[in-house]
């Protein structure tokens, strides 16, 4: 009964949304996104502590700013998911502008696969959507929902512009194969993990758990890693898909080493993504959660 009724809630959110106008939609979402925190105080919590750990020298006025920024992307992200049905190769252009795109090609055009390293940056979803509708799909690792008729809804929509998608716990031999065919595979390296699936390297200064799979398929397949990141324009009333160069791998020789200076090389990056927009990312994830061995296992303390 709570399935057929998340189903049926899921399913009226995203018709609701994607027979409003793009602006009325956006708006609305930012209002149920907004009004969806309100009534989850432990996540509003999470957000002020993890700004507090990020950012020290904030004030109580900037890190309520940073939430409300994050709160608005949240909402804008459901009203362009939404929207998907109607983004084509055509109209596209309207909404994504892609910036340093030759760094990604000139990824691509090694053959030996492209990762797409990326983080839950503002509209993160719109991001491979609208590289597949460029005209380069891709391959995204994703953790299936847990209500199998909500996630064929989510997966039905999200391979709509021709991407396809990995499921997490099953990837390995999956994401070789994408590479060695040298195809792009997407992964969000920005969250929390657990001691056995990653290492342990600094985030704002902070040891944080972090998957290693990419520093692992990187090394083992010599795929370049591109990081690309959504983030909204104001001024263009526009998302930017900003492709860097790929970054250089370290290889000592010693895998354990290579793994963690890469995962940090990886980490480092997106840090300085949320630094320049810290209103864009998902503060309320418990981003510092898993702890060190012998260190305590509650959630740090802010400095």
């Amino acid at each position: 009964m709570r399935e057929s009724a998340e189903y049926a809630a899921a399913w009226l959110l995203l018709k609701m949304l994607g027979s409003m106008p793009r602006p009325v939609a956006r708006l609305v979402g930012a209002g149920m996104a907004a009004f969806l925190l309100w009534l989850r105080p432990g996540l509003r919590r999470a957000c002020s502590e993890n700004l507090r750990l990020a950012f020290p020298e904030w004030s109580k006025k900037q890190r309520r700013t940073a939430i409300r920024g994050m709160v608005r992307q949240l909402g804008w992200m459901a009203a362009e998911f939404a929207h998907f049905p109607k983004y084509t190769k055509e109209n596209i252009e309207r909404i994504v502008l892609l910036d340093g795109f030759e760094n990604f090609a000139s990824a691509q055009a090694r053959g030996k696969g492209v990762l797409f390293l990326t983080g839950h940056m503002s509209a993160w979803e719109v991001a491979p959507f609208a590289q597949a509708l460029f005209g380069h799909p891709l391959h995204f690792l994703v953790r299936p929902v847990d209500n199998e008729r909500v996630d064929a809804l989510v997966t039905k929509y999200r391979c709509l512009s021709g991407n396809l998608p990995i499921e997490k716990n099953q990837s390995a031999r999956a994401v070789l194969k994408v590479l060695g065919d040298g195809g792009t595979v997407g992964i969000l390296a920005d969250h929390n993990t657990l001691h056995a699936e990653g290492v342990f390297v600094d985030f704002f200064g902070i040891p944080a758990c972090t998957t290693a799979g990419l520093a692992r398929f990187a090394l083992h397949t010599d795929a370049a890693v591109v990081p690309g990141f959504l983030h909204w324009d104001p001024a263009l009333r526009k998302y930017r898909l900003c492709f860097e160069p790929a970054v250089p791998l370290t290889r000592s020789g010693d895998d354990a080493t290579d793994i963690r200076e890469n995962t940090q090389q990886f980490t480092r990056v997106i840090e300085n993504y949320v630094r320049r927009y810290p209103d864009q990312w998902l503060w309320l994830h418990r981003r510092w959660k898993s702890r060190p061995l012998g260190e305590s296992q509650d959630y740090p303390s802010p400095k």
